[in-house]
């Protein structure tokens, strides 16, 4: 059998590339699951002929509705997922807020996911019916489905943007270190759509909208281009001018492996590498300084089962004997505020659930001996209590008096008589809790601010490192912002999860300013030479399409309508007259087969 010429081949490959394919149990499957339509060329599957529109006006509503959830519910994931780092905070306000624990921020975690993966599917099941070359029929339960997503994400955010703004913050930090890999990302997927566009772009017949098709999309292309020339992250950095890790204070101890403000708790902070602990202080009623966060026991002891007549009652109204008698630990193990307390060994459970509430003193002993920073919040009494106005007294006498502690190892962050109390105890590191000029710092001898995370900036900690001014930043327990604060060069964190953080080595997402430049300028070079391909070959097949002889489009049931070409058989003969002669008459023929 004689090898095919390069002209042949050259021919196969162009008809090859000519031919549009059905792939009509796909479609079937694709117009299935967007539309309901399980029976090839139900009501609504059909294919579009050349300058045809996708959809009618109200489907193409539909795919407005179905774009806008998919973009909002992405926007409102990312966003939530980002606020990881504060979902104990969240959960804890839900449960002062409704009076039981539940872990709501799991749950608002899992719905967005779930009306994302939604949006996700039906919006790629609709870019692949266009690239098929058919018209979009969103069945009237995905649009149901759309519009609660839609309403979803929209209230979701409304609330959380009202009862806690500060996420935002969080959301415009992440970008620091994820905006690199977000263009690259973005890039990707406006890659990918450049060929359904360009089917679609050369096969309409309408000026007005094939400029608004490729305006739009060439429009967020340039754009995703040139965002790498505004973009600023801290963790793009040459190398060698990376500081060293911050410090990590654990926050009320160790909280994700044992009770917070507990003795365990701190222990277990010292054990995992923490350099200062951090907790807030109460005086009892009868003047002995304890550790407790909030206003009340009902959080974090059994109040309620011990004393249930005075749940509400302000924590500094009890004794220390009778704050001695509550358990502080069961919570821990059933709430498991963190999901950790299950990953405890039964040694460590035990100890966990037998805690009680621990004394300042307890707590500055500990730190004394093990040589840790020690920073707290000191809670004034309410009205009525015999040391309203003798707290601060009352907690110096302890430091200096009471306990092993080296005043240079307390982080003095009370407000109250900063004056008097660094004239009394010299030797206390000034701290301030607000963001302040440095003149009123060091007019208040103040050597450390502790400052929320959301402050973060390379110019607000140089700013204060150059006037003898550390920073640490609260409270940090996800890699991702502890990197942050890293590259920012903070001096120390207050953290929850001081186990995972004095684990890393280096920050992540960290690369010089060279491989960011190669790293993004070849994602924008291998994305435009992609689209021009696309492009030139859609544009090289419709001219081709246009202008074969013998070639029509027909419609059929299938994916695109089928390229058909009618081959003719040449008959070589010698002669066109003896050619003629040897015809036979067609017409004769059928009456003798007639007969």
């Amino acid at each position: 059998m004689a090898m095919d010429s390069p002209l042949s081949r050259r021919r196969r490959l162009r008809a090859e590339l000519l031919r549009r394919r059905e792939h009509r149990p796909l479609v079937s499957c694709l117009r299935g699951l967007y539309g309901c339509q399980w029976r090839r060329g139900g009501g609504g599957g059909t294919r579009t002929r050349p300058g045809d529109c996708c959809c009618n006006k109200l489907e193409g509503a539909s795919f407005a509705l179905l774009a806008a959830a998919f973009s909002l519910t992405l926007v409102f994931l990312y966003f939530w997922g980002q606020a990881e780092n504060d979902y104990n905070d969240f959960d804890w306000f839900s449960f002062g807020s409704l009076g039981f624990w539940f872990p709501w921020s799991v749950v608002l975690l899992v719905v967005a996911a779930g009306f994302f993966t939604y949006a996700t599917v039906l919006m790629l099941l609709a870019v692949c019916l266009l690239s098929e070359g058919q018209k979009l029929y969103l069945h009237w339960s995905h649009k149901v489905g759309m519009l609660l997503s839609l309403t979803f994400s929209i209230v979701a955010t409304a609330v959380l943007s009202d009862l806690w703004s500060n996420e935002w913050a969080t959301l415009l930090l992440s970008f620091q270190v994820t905006a690199p890999y977000l263009h690259v990302g973005g890039v990707l997927a406006m890659t990918m759509l450049a060929w359904p566009t360009a089917s679609h772009f050369f096969r309409m017949k309408s000026g007005v909208i094939r400029g608004l098709v490729v305006g739009v999309y060439l429009t967020v292309l340039c754009t995703l281009y040139v965002v790498p020339l505004g973009l600023f992250s801290p963790c793009i950095k040459e190398k060698g001018t990376l500081g060293p890790a911050p410090a990590l204070i654990g926050h009320r101890g160790a909280p994700m492996l044992a009770p917070e403000n507990t003795l365990m708790s701190f222990e277990k902070a010292v054990g995992a590498g923490s350099e200062g602990l951090e907790t807030d202080v109460t005086i009892s009623l009868d003047g002995v300084p304890f550790l407790m966060h909030d206003h009340t026991l009902r959080r974090t002891t059994n109040i309620q089962e011990v004393f249930p007549n005075r749940s509400d009652a302000p924590a500094a109204m009890f004794t220390w004997a009778e704050l001695q008698s509550l358990n502080a630990g069961s919570w821990f193990l059933s709430h498991n505020p963190f999901g950790t307390a299950g990953s405890l060994g039964a040694e460590d459970q035990q100890q966990a659930g037998n805690q009680s509430i621990c004394s300042l003193q307890a707590y500055l002993q500990l730190a004394g001996h093990a040589g840790k920073l020690v920073i707290f919040d000191l809670h004034r009494p309410p009205m009525g209590h015999p040391y309203r106005n003798l707290y601060i007294q009352r907690t110096l006498t302890l430091i200096q008096n009471e306990c092993s502690v080296n005043s240079s190892q307390v982080l003095w962050l009370p407000s109250d008589l900063r004056q008097e109390v660094h004239h009394i105890d010299p030797e206390l590191q000034q701290t301030s809790g607000s963001r302040l000029s440095l003149n009123e710092l060091h007019s208040n001898h103040i050597v450390k601010l502790n400052l929320h995370y959301s402050y973060m900036s390379p110019e607000l900690v140089s700013d204060y490192a150059a006037g003898n001014v550390t920073t640490n930043l609260y409270v940090i327990s996800q890699p991702w912002l502890y990197s942050l604060a890293w590259c920012n060069g903070v001096h120390s964190v207050t953290t929850n999860a001081p186990q995972l953080l004095s684990t890393m080595t280096a920050p992540l997402f960290l690369m010089s300013p060279d491989e960011y430049n190669l790293m993004w300028i070849l994602t924008d070079l291998l994305s435009l030479l992609l689209i021009l391909v696309i492009f030139i070959f859609h544009w090289w097949r419709e001219r081709e399409l246009a202008f074969s002889s013998g070639s029509t489009i027909t419609p059929d049931n299938g994916v695109y309508s089928k390229f058909k070409t009618e081959m003719s058989d040449i008959w070589s003969v010698s002669s066109t007259n003896s050619r003629a002669e040897m015809m036979p008459n067609l017409a004769t023929v059928a009456e003798h087969q007639h007969c």
